[in-house]
Parts: C-alpha cells; structure tokens; sequence
C-alpha cells in the first residue's frame, strides 16, 4: 500500500509536500473514481442574444435613459448566470449580470422574462428597477454587479464592485436577497483593510454554507471574493462580521499568461484571482478553496481551516505560503469554473475552446468533454445548479465573445451572447445534452 505514493514521489519531481499530502493523506472518497466518456455533444442553448434587450417600468423611462447617455444599447456585457429553482416547484429563474463598465448599463443585475425582443430575449431589473436607478449616487443600491451566487438556501449573494466605468462610488459591498421574498436580509460593506481603493476590483462571490438545508440553518457562512486587479482573495467570515485578505506569489498572473487570444483574436489583460470553487463535503476530503488566475496557467488550492482563520493572514505575503497546493498547469487560460458534488471541477479553455473536466480525486489531468469553437468563445459565467425535483445537476454557462468587444469587431447583427446549459451526468457520459 505504500508503493503508490513512492511512486508519485518519484516521478513527480515538482511536487510538494502540501501537495502529496493533497492527494495521498485523506479519506477514503465515499464515491469511485470517475471516467470519462470519450464521445462529445453540444450543450442546449437556452437563450442567445444579438445585443442584450433591456425593458423597463415605462416607454417614458425609456426614452429618458436613452436620452441622458444612462442607456447606450452597445454598452452592456454579460457577464454571468445563475439559476433559481424554487424547492416547491414553479418554473426556473435566470439570473444575468453586465457590470457598469460604461454609462450606458441601466442595470447590471435583471433576470430573463419570457417576452422575446428584437435582439433576444427582455430582461427586467432585479430585485427592483429603484435599486439600480440611482447609478451610484445612493450606496444603498446596487451600483455594478459582476457575478452572483445563489446558495443552497434559496439566497442570492450579491457581490457589488461599486464602480461605474472603473470609478468609484461606493465602497464594495456584499448584498444578500432571499429568492423566496425578494428581500434584503444581509449587507456587508467592506472595510477599507479589505480592498484597495482605486485598485481592487471585485468580480466574483462565493459563499460556501457550511450548514446547509436540510439539518442546517444556513448560519454559518464564509463568502470568498476575488479582487483580480489588486491581486487578491477577500475572505468574509458571516458570522463574526470581518473579512481579510490573501495577497502574495500565488494570487498573481503570469505575464506570459497575459495575452488572452478567443478564435484567432487577442486582448490584453494581466488579471488575478477570478474563478472560485471549494471541495464538496459530500466527498468526506479535508476541504479547499480551488482557485486560479485569469492571466495564469496554474491551477492552485489553500485548504479552507488555513483560509478561515484570520490570524493566519498577519504576515503580509509570506503569510501560510507552505500551505498553498500547486494542483497543476493547464498550458493556457480559463475564466470561471465549478465543482459538481461528484468533484469534477469544469472549466472552458481559451485554446481548445472546450469544455474541460478534471476529478479533483486524482492528479490534475483535465479531460476534453466538450468542443465547440462557436457557442464557447470566452465563458465568463459558470455555475453548477442541483435541482429540487429530481437531485440531479446541471452546468450552466454564460458566453460573451469577450475577444471581439475588446477588439472592436463586434457585430450586433450576429449571435454574441449565449446562456447553455447540460445536465452534468449526461455531459460526463456522452449522452448529449437535452
């Protein structure tokens, strides 16, 4: 039993101590090692849009926007999606973002109606056309929204970067709605120890509830934000109302790593922390926050007892720096990524433009699930969505062209901006998406 583990550490030259650890010492998984399909199929579209077709409270509110530069129609990019499926039944809801990178954003939080527009399918402000309306003059709204994360309890977390085009208005804030009301019943404002003004730029929440449905009482909570443009990972700890941050060799990009190059057109853009995932606790493993860089090639974990502990993080960037595991290197760039309960963590690579799947149980190795150079160019929003009726999970992702916005070659008369979905079971078998 113990000729494995000298074996890996014998044709594993780079490995380290923290990660032999990360994939010998654990528990058993509760669950056999996944294989997977050698066949591939494409992924159901569920909405796709020319330009994003925004509605409003009346054709006067309309017009006015229009007329104050408040609305530009070519102004919004999407950049996320998630999924509300109400526990008692009732039809799906879908939830989209376009932060305010320009004037031209009326709201960068809406959820997908069922009235088609010209352009696609209307979207309406959520939770409130008013808590948007003020475009950063009341901080008590939402000012720009990246991403979003809907818990296990029915809990929308809302992460506000409180910029408009790249100027502050507000400080970030988190922003917690109960889907079942659509009432506020949590803000967090961060602290100015937790992001650097005029820098940081907070782009994507994650709350792992650590007490869920149905024995818990969804109370304990740590929420994880990734703040690329200073190089950071904010940590807030719910309960005791304090949040820190992560900052030091491992939260920063590569510079080879920094031209981003989608179907034969390339940006510029040296980011750090974007995607976030943590370990399922059905596997029975010692837990970690999975993350990785934009602009970096590295896939990386830090276990979550390390990151939850405050006094942890005192010494600057050499603070629990042997803690931190080199899972693997990819060879190029992904956006966002997430976890099934199995602990196959998905992600979209810019070259192959496929859908990726690695078994967090074994050494990284991700396997092509999924290739289509049309329908993934540049997948922004990610998520895994478990629904109440049957258990079962779906991969949703959100996919924006990004390439052609920052080359100017975007085109409004083309399909731009796409929200797909599979159940993760049929995707993992090569069934096909239906």
């Amino acid at each position: 039993r113990f000729i494995l583990p000298f074996i890996l550490l014998l044709t594993s030259p780079i490995i380290s101590w923290a990660q032999y650890h990360y994939h010998i010492h654990r528990p058993k998984p509760s669950l056999p090692p996944f294989k997977f399909p050698i066949q591939y199929k494409e992924l159901v579209r569920v909405y796709e849009w020319k330009n994003f077709q925004y509605g409003f409270p009346s054709e006067r509110e309309r017009q006015e926007v229009l007329r104050s530069g408040r609305y530009n129609p070519d102004s919004p990019i999407p950049i996320d999606i998630d999924v509300y499926y109400p526990p008692n039944g009732g039809p799906a809801r879908h939830f989209v973002t376009s932060p305010r990178f320009g004037q031209g954003v009326p709201y960068s939080l809406a959820y997908v109606t069922a009235f088609q527009g010209a352009n696609g399918t209307e979207l309406q402000a959520y939770p409130s056309y008013e808590w948007h309306s003020s475009h950063g003059g009341n901080c008590d709204g939402l000012t720009s929204v990246y991403r979003v994360h809907i818990d296990p309890c029915g809990q929308m977390w809302i992460l506000d970067s409180g910029e408009i085009e790249f100027v502050q208005h507000c400080a970030p804030q988190v922003v917690v709605i109960d889907l079942a009301t659509d009432q506020l019943i949590h803000r967090y404002r961060l602290p100015a120890t937790a992001f650097k003004a005029g820098v940081s730029r907070m782009v994507n929440i994650l709350a792992d509830v650590r007490d869920p449905p149905p024995l818990g009482r969804c109370k304990d909570v740590f929420a994880y934000l990734a703040d690329p443009t200073s190089k950071a990972i904010v940590v807030y700890d719910v309960a005791n109302q304090k949040s820190w941050r992560v900052e030091n060799k491992f939260t920063y990009p590569d510079a080879k790593f920094g031209t981003h190059t989608v179907a034969g057109e390339s940006f510029e853009l040296l980011d750090g922390p974007l995607a976030l995932a943590v370990t399922p606790q059905e596997l029975g493993l010692r837990r970690h926050l999975i993350f990785h860089a934009l602009s970096n090639e590295l896939e990386l974990a830090i276990p979550l007892d390390v990151l939850n502990n405050a006094t942890n993080w005192q010494k600057g960037l050499g603070s629990s720096l042997g803690d931190f595991v080199t899972l693997g290197r990819r060879g190029v760039q992904c956006a966002s990524h997430a976890i099934s309960r199995q602990g196959i963590l998905f992600c979209v690579f810019l070259d192959p433009m496929a859908i990726f799947g690695w078994d967090i149980r074994t050494p990284y190795n991700p396997q092509q699930l999924l290739l289509n150079p049309e329908t993934l160019q540049f997948v922004s929003g990610m998520k895994i969505v478990r629904r109440p009726r049957d258990g079962r999970e779906e991969l949703w992702l959100l996919s924006n062209r990004l390439q052609k916005i920052f080359t100017g070659t975007i085109d409004y008369n083309e399909i731009n901006y796409r929200v797909m979905r599979c159940d993760v079971d049929d995707l993992l078998q090569g069934r096909g998406c239906f």
